[in-house]
């Protein structure tokens, strides 16, 4: 309590613009680390889920035949599920012109459709990893400048005070400028530092995560092949 109460006290003796520029740095704080707690919940929440559906995929016979009864949208499910309704679609195809009744298969075509199907696959899903992630750089940007934007208004304020009023009766109006000065300059970079840690920090987990749903769809996609790829044996 007692590191920021010289910041308080400058809020306090600071004028209605200093106190706006104050009050702007708290909400930038504010959004980022909402923004922070909120993707760090949903990390967790989408790696334990994606988990035991990695899970489930790998204990199925046939990988076509597994039971969603999850409601819940997640990465690895909405993968999946358009990864399955693409399938379908080119067996049914496949299946249109088979004249007898041997088994449906798959085409070598027909896997790189799929692997290029995957690939929109996980991009769409990294964009809304993504989502709002864009203001945390905003806010390391925007939190120096309304930090030095209140410095320079402080100093401001100390001059203008020091050419109109005699040096007795200027001094709590020179201490109250220059308080605010630097305290909106330590309120910035306070605001700026971790924005910046958590912005890194999520674009290296939404990183590694694209690598790991690159991964689990090459595994299904592989399984896919195994199944249903037509082989000539001749």
């Amino acid at each position: 309590m007692l590191a920021f109460s010289p910041i308080l006290n400058a809020y306090v003796q600071s004028d209605l613009f200093g106190k706006f520029i104050f009050f702007m740095l708290f909400v930038l704080s504010i959004i980022s680390w909402v923004i922070l707690l909120h993707k760090i919940y949903m990390a967790k929440k989408l790696t334990a889920l994606n988990a035991i559906f990695e899970k489930q995929t790998k204990n199925s016979e046939n990988l076509l035949s597994i039971n969603i009864t999850s409601n819940i949208s997640y990465p690895y499910l909405d993968i999946y599920k358009s990864l399955k309704e693409k399938t379908v679609q080119i067996l049914n195809k496949n299946r249109f012109f088979i004249t007898d009744n041997k088994n449906v298969y798959m085409s070598t075509s027909d896997i790189e459709l799929l692997d290029s199907h995957l690939d929109v696959q996980i991009l769409k899903q990294t964009k809304k990893l993504e989502k709002n992630l864009f203001i945390l750089p905003t806010v390391v940007t925007l939190g120096p400048f309304l930090g030095l934007l209140g410095t320079v208004w402080g100093i401001l304020i100390t001059f203008n005070t020091l050419q109109s009023q005699s040096l007795l009766n200027s001094n709590a109006s020179i201490l109250s400028g220059l308080s605010m000065a630097l305290a909106t300059t330590v309120v910035g970079l306070m605001v700026a530092i971790p924005a910046l840690i958590a912005y890194n920090y999520l674009k290296n987990w939404i990183k590694n995560f694209r690598n790991d749903m690159t991964h689990f769809s090459h595994e299904l996609l592989t399984t896919l092949e195994i199944q249903y790829r037509h082989v000539d044996l001749k």
